[in-house]
């Protein structure tokens, strides 16, 4: 399975940090965001990732190169001006080949167990995946609900999108590659029509959105306070 780190987004809650260095950049531990997704996918066996990048992305592929000193093989998706996520992921597309992808963003940290999820087989007819959590304070209304392993506009539990799915390429056929598109409306169409599943995970998943969670992040995972396994 291939994956692509959605790694275009400005940071504008992240500033200035942001002004000089692109928000996947930033560490956490001592280690930038993406690594950390760099190092979980590679331990996963995952070795195809794709990259966006907008703000600052020449940054980004200096920083990170092809990958082959992780094991892994790194292709970029550069644009001019950020497509969003349905649009970056549109865009991506040739690189991602025509087999169900992974697809995790940039801006957040999780010990979810990728070798996992990549095993999972989307049923006949299903457009995506996604991993939801419990609703954290700073988001108390969540994203989508999810019931008998089905994601639901308004039926069963209301949990938080991680930020992390899988997908068909057939998810994004509608959309032109280059233009701007947000993932949220091609989700909330594909639950009308039944044709996306979801699990529920209760490790540790942090949105990295603000500098607070930036450094309560870099606590956690401080020598002193090492982080949890994958689970």
């Amino acid at each position: 399975m291939r994956a692509m780190i959605l790694a275009a987004g400005r940071g504008e809650r992240m500033r200035p940090l942001t002004d000089t260095c692109p928000k996947p950049l930033l560490a956490a531990g001592g280690t930038p965001l993406i690594v950390h997704h760099l190092q979980r996918l590679a331990a996963a066996g995952i070795t195809q990732v794709v990259i966006n990048h907008a703000h600052l992305g020449a940054m980004i592929e200096a920083a990170l190169g092809d990958g082959r000193d992780r094991g892994l093989h790194i292709a970029y998706a550069p644009e001019t001006v950020a497509l969003e996520t349905a649009g970056g992921i549109r865009q991506a597309l040739p690189l991602l080949g025509e087999a169900p992808f992974m697809v995790i963003n940039g801006d957040i940290f999780c010990d979810l167990d990728l070798a996992a999820l990549a095993t999972r087989t989307l049923a006949p007819g299903d457009l995506a995946h996604l991993v939801l959590v419990p609703n954290p304070p700073h988001h108390p209304t969540g994203d989508f609900h999810l019931h008998d392993g089905r994601a639901h506009l308004a039926d069963g539990e209301r949990l938080t999108f991680s930020g992390i799915g899988l997908y068909h390429p057939d998810m994004f056929a509608s959309l032109t590659a280059g233009q701007r598109a947000p993932l949220g409306p091609l989700l909330r169409q594909a639950m009308a029509a039944g044709r996306v599943s979801a699990e529920r995970f209760d490790g540790l998943w942090m949105d990295i959105g603000t500098p607070a969670r930036l450094a309560e992040l870099d606590a956690l995972l401080s020598p002193n306070n090492p982080p949890r396994s994958q689970s």
